[in-house]
């Protein structure tokens, strides 16, 4: 029997939203994709076991996609126990760039030992990994030049789930949901351009070009709620619970 997918979506908006916070998804209550400012506090209020949590995915370092991570960590530091390694994955520099916050923050609690091994994975476009008993694979997205940007896609039970990160349209998207069960794709722009992101019709193009599956779940959405007309796709909201 093949095991399901448990899609906890701790935020659902972009940057700008009114009326969602910031996207950050968890899977099978072991994996975090992006540690948005609200990632802890709604963590805890959907009743997740923090201490369960195997890896960190972060697909760049804008600020609504990273900065839940000093206070993620503080809080291992200081109130939830763990001894399972923790595993972030990010793109190049992310180890610097998580010390770097960690130092601004909370200078004291990145030297502290916590009881726990905290491992750091820089990606590059292509790479496979395993973490956490998944397997994982990390695509370089076409977002901003500032840094690299990825998109990931994440083996575990026989079942695969694919997210987007932040991305205009590219190929690479294209590779990451193929075959997937589940596709979390941006979703930032309602109407017109908005900046480097995916909009409806990015979305029916994807569709039209994978066929009826994988799911897509919309996240970093505008506020409110919008029928796209996209088939086998749902949206996100903040909170909400996903099974497949």
């Amino acid at each position: 029997m093949r095991q399901s997918l448990d899609l906890l979506f701790l935020g659902s908006g972009n940057a700008f939203a009114h009326g969602r916070y910031w996207n950050s998804f968890l899977v099978n209550g072991r994996y975090l994709f992006d540690a948005s400012p609200i990632a802890l506090p709604h963590l805890k209020r959907a009743g997740a076991a923090l201490e369960e949590i195997e890896a960190i995915f972060i697909s760049h370092f804008h600020g609504d996609h990273f900065l839940g991570m000093p206070f993620l960590l503080l809080e291992y530091a200081e109130n939830t126990a763990r001894t399972k390694e923790l595993t972030i994955v990010g793109p190049p520099g992310v180890e610097e760039r998580v010390r770097l916050v960690m130092e601004a923050c909370f200078p004291y609690s990145m030297s502290k030992d916590s009881g726990y091994k905290q491992t750091f994975l820089e990606v590059e476009d292509g790479q496979t990994g395993e973490v956490g008993g998944a397997t994982f694979t990390a695509r370089e997205v076409d977002h901003v030049e500032d840094f690299g940007c990825f998109g990931y896609r994440l083996e575990t039970d026989r079942r695969s789930v694919a997210y987007s990160g932040d991305s205009l349209m590219c190929d690479a998207l294209y590779d990451l949901a193929d075959g997937s069960d589940v596709f979390v794709v941006e979703c930032s722009c309602w109407e017109g351009a908005c900046g480097p992101h995916l909009g409806p019709a990015d979305l029916q193009d994807l569709r039209r070009r994978l066929g009826p599956q994988p799911a897509f779940v919309l996240t970093h959405l505008d506020s409110g709620k919008q029928d796209l007309q996209i088939p086998n796709c749902q949206l996100a909201d903040d909170l909400a619970r996903f099974h497949f």
